[in-house]
């Protein structure tokens, strides 16, 4: 089983201290990290310090980067963004957040330049999604292009994935995979999945990249309301624990299409707070580290950050707050990715709750206009928007976020 170990405390605090200005952080931010942290056990996964796959490790150049532009520094643009380099995919899941979206693909020379950009734009944490990112041809080329300042991370089903590409992935820089699996039962898997095989592809991927040296290996769930409250989930991540992944990445159902309008589909608060505890119990037990991602985007840690520090751009070039929210304010091929996100950030800002969760009956309400909402209704949605308080975290550091005069999208 490889597990990776857990990492030793003088290794964790070498890491950190070797950071550039590590030392230099505002006390109140080193803090929060530290009781942040110890939610999770660090792990050393050959050589590298993990807390869990939505930071880089601790030794890395991205958590450098981390450091010197988002915890010390002022940086206004993005920390976070997932780039989806294809969507060709073999499944069709039911809550695909993808359903609606279409156009003529982007070209490899263009979703370089994106990657490029959005790392001079301050992100250190870079997402490969898709559709089915391995349908990509020139994927290692992007890797590679990601991988020089930030931690790359590839969601996957699986498919089609060989040893040699894997090893090939992993060298071009890939630091984290998350495979696609939402059940341990075979049937429930593939029927959400609307794919015949889902299952055993996702399985044998698993053992692919488990066998690439030097990977963080994960598993991406999508669970549903009903998984939630019957217990099923932790059953199912005894299951994981059974396949020897290193992290268990959770998400609910959101609310990204048409189908999950429904109050009766979504998770309440109380769903949410349930999973948080569940995590922080399994995660003072030995074995897979469980992060569930409405524990980092939740009140009590760095609350919902979606178009401001979390960016998404489509396989058409569609730039959105992130893959849960079908909405665009512009086009790559159209305008400067800067420009884009520069307009995005004057109507967003952190949060202490999901922004899709919160307003999708605005999205509802105009999607006879099509999904994703095009640049003017999307602005519409930002006028009506709720935005609550903002999470721990940019509540302790990041006031001027919250405070400073803010005008709608694209106004200038």
């Amino acid at each position: 089983m490889k597990t990776g170990r857990p990492a030793r405390s003088s290794e964790v605090l070498k890491a950190v201290l070797g950071q550039p200005g590590a030392l230099r952080m505002r006390p109140a931010v080193g803090l929060f990290f530290l009781r942040y942290m110890r939610k999770f056990r660090v792990r050393n996964i050959d050589g590298s310090i993990i807390v869990h796959s939505h930071l880089p490790p601790l030794d890395s150049a991205a958590y450098g980067r981390f450091i010197r532009d988002h915890l010390r520094g002022r940086t206004d643009g993005p920390s976070h963004a997932q780039v989806a380099v294809t969507n060709a995919c073999p499944q069709s899941c039911a809550f695909c957040y993808n359903r609606d979206r279409a156009g003529r693909p982007l070209d490899t020379a263009v979703l370089l330049r994106i990657v490029r950009e959005l790392r001079e734009a301050g992100v250190f944490w870079l997402g490969l999604t898709g559709g089915e990112p391995l349908l990509q041809k020139d994927l290692v080329r992007i890797v590679e292009a990601g991988a020089d300042g930030c931690a790359v991370k590839l969601f996957t089903t699986g498919t089609g994935i060989t040893a040699d590409r894997a090893r090939d992935l992993r060298r071009a820089g890939l630091f984290s995979v998350s495979v696609s699996l939402d059940s341990s039962d075979e049937a429930v898997h593939d029927a959400g999945r609307g794919f015949r095989g889902a299952f055993r592809e996702a399985l044998r991927a698993i053992d692919v990249f488990l066998a690439t040296p030097g990977l963080d290996v994960g598993v991406s769930a999508v669970l549903s309301r009903e998984m939630i409250r019957n217990g099923e989930t932790e059953r199912f991540l005894e299951f994981l624990g059974g396949l020897g992944v290193h992290e268990a990445w959770l998400s609910e159902v959101k609310p990204a299409s048409a189908p999950f309008w429904n109050e009766d589909r979504l998770i309440t608060e109380n769903d949410r707070l349930a999973l948080t505890r569940l995590q922080d119990r399994s995660n003072r037990r030995s074995g897979l580290t469980v992060n569930y991602l409405g524990h980092f985007e939740g009140r009590e840690n760095f609350g919902c950050t979606a178009g401001c520090k979390m960016v998404y751009v489509d396989a058409f070039g569609e730039v959105s707050p992130c893959v849960f929210t079908p909405m665009t304010f512009g086009n790559v091929r159209e305008r400067p990715l800067g420009e884009i996100l520069a307009g995005m950030r004057r109507g967003f800002r952190p949060s202490e709750s999901c922004f899709i969760r919160g307003n999708y009956r605005l999205l509802e309400k105009r999607a006879s206009r099509g999904l994703p909402l095009d640049r003017a209704a999307s602005d519409e949605v930002v006028a009506e928007a709720r935005f609550g308080p903002a999470g721990k975290y940019f509540r302790r550091y990041e006031k001027p976020l919250e405070s400073r005069e803010r005008s709608l999208p694209h106004a200038n």
